[in-house]
């Protein structure tokens, strides 16, 4: 019979390296979000069905577009490290690394094109 301590239990399973930043970045965007989405709701909303050059004319001004570009590049950096602890928690095997690297280029990609698209908007 071996008597082994929690460490010892533990030596082997890996460390958690970067658990606090990833904690502190989800958290940072959590609390970002609280405020961006209802600015966002009440922002997009009031435009929502006008016609094409009113909501050109909308997003020209600085509120508005800084808002929803915010809440863009705020939003995907927030989904990326959701769906990252996702897939290190329940996806296992080379499909980890697979999925890690299409989320990452996923979000980023999807971020860019928000950002992009209010910018071709706004100017």
């Amino acid at each position: 019979m071996a008597y082994l301590t929690d460490r010892k239990r533990a030596a082997g399973m890996g460390s958690a390296k970067s658990g606090t930043q990833h904690h502190w970045q989800m958290m940072v965007t959590s609390v970002a979000l609280l405020f961006l989405v209802p600015c966002f709701i009440f922002t997009f909303g009031a435009i929502l069905g006008a016609p094409y050059e009113e909501v050109v004319a909308y997003y020209q001004r600085p509120f508005p577009a800084i808002v929803a570009a915010l809440t863009f590049a705020v939003g995907f950096v927030h989904y990326r490290g959701g769906v990252q602890t996702l897939i290190e928690d329940y996806v296992h095997g080379p499909a980890r690394k697979i999925a890690l690297i299409a989320m990452i280029c996923l979000s980023y990609t999807a971020a860019a094109a928000g950002v992009l698209a209010v910018a071709g908007l706004a100017l």
